[in-house]
């Protein structure tokens, strides 16, 4: 690729990370709190000497998330504290987390209108946790889970169709909280693939040829060749080696494919565009 190219491919990665970076780095402020928060009144509650509630713990998520959920303009739709199984003493599963107003009656589409008329409020998502319910779901098997608690690491998860909050395509951004040394949840939030998308499109179409951002896996979170679908797979030869060094949250080098397209990590945030030559 000529030098032009290469810098206008670096200057769209920029621009992608611009606009996902402020995300993580929101998830890992959250972290950040709510670990000071565990070393403090919660503390014990790994050896069993403390007594802490749910209740407890959910006001504290509550106002650690609900200004942003509710903020002009943001692009998350729900955030909030996974518990560890038994972490609390009052529930051994149990999701501290909330939902924006443009999701508060789970329209699916973000519209957040309620039946009558009712003005859409933030609302804490009602999740089943009672392991003898058929509706219960052991979310430690999610990916969201799984892949912090394995590597101790932030993770970002998606684009894939949430069927526990939003019935649509998102991404979810989940790290690992620890008190003691030990793993007691993870902090996280969800974007509507489709509001990333409205801010990503335009920066990906001054690329000039088909631009495609895909995650460390390969799955496509925006294109604006409208073959490319949300939440596939891109399978192009070499791509997969191309992104592996994502996989472990090292941004990698570019690289070149044997079709001809370039790929290019967008910063920290495990993201990467492949783009074809212009024509």
């Amino acid at each position: 690729m000529s030098t032009t190219l290469d810098l206008a491919a670096e200057h769209i990665a920029r621009r992608v990370a611009s606009t996902i970076e402020p995300l993580l780095a929101m998830v890992d402020g959250w972290r950040g709190v709510l670990e000071a928060e565990l070393s403090g009144p919660f503390a014990g509650a790994l050896t069993g000497s403390s007594t802490a509630q749910a209740a407890t713990l959910d006001a504290v998520v509550e106002a650690l998330v609900g200004a942003e959920l509710e903020r002009d303009g943001a692009l998350i739709t729900g955030a909030g504290f996974v518990a560890s199984p038994g972490f609390l003493a009052d529930a051994q599963w149990h999701l501290a987390w909330w939902l924006s107003s443009a999701n508060s009656f789970g329209t699916g589409a973000g519209t957040g209108t309620g039946a009558a008329g009712a003005a859409p409020t933030l609302r804490r998502l009602e999740a089943v946790s009672d392991p003898d319910s058929e509706q219960f779901r052991d979310y430690t098997t999610l990916e969201w889970w799984r892949v912090p608690a394995r590597t101790g690491r932030r993770h970002l998860t998606g684009p894939y169709v949430d069927y526990l909050c939003t019935d649509d395509y998102t991404v979810t951004i989940t790290t690992p909280v620890m008190a003691d040394g030990e793993m007691v949840g993870v902090v996280g939030t969800d974007a509507y693939v489709a509001r990333l998308e409205r801010e990503l499109l335009p920066v990906l179409r001054e690329w000039g040829g088909a631009c495609t951002l895909v995650n460390a896996s390969g799955r496509i979170l925006a294109s604006t060749d409208s073959r490319r679908a949300t939440g596939a797979l891109l399978r192009l030869d070499g791509l997969s080696e191309a992104l592996a060094p994502l996989h472990e949250e090292h941004p990698g080098h570019a690289a070149l494919l044997g079709g001809g397209e370039f790929v290019l990590p967008c910063g920290d945030t495990t993201l990467a565009l492949v783009a074809e030559a212009p024509a």
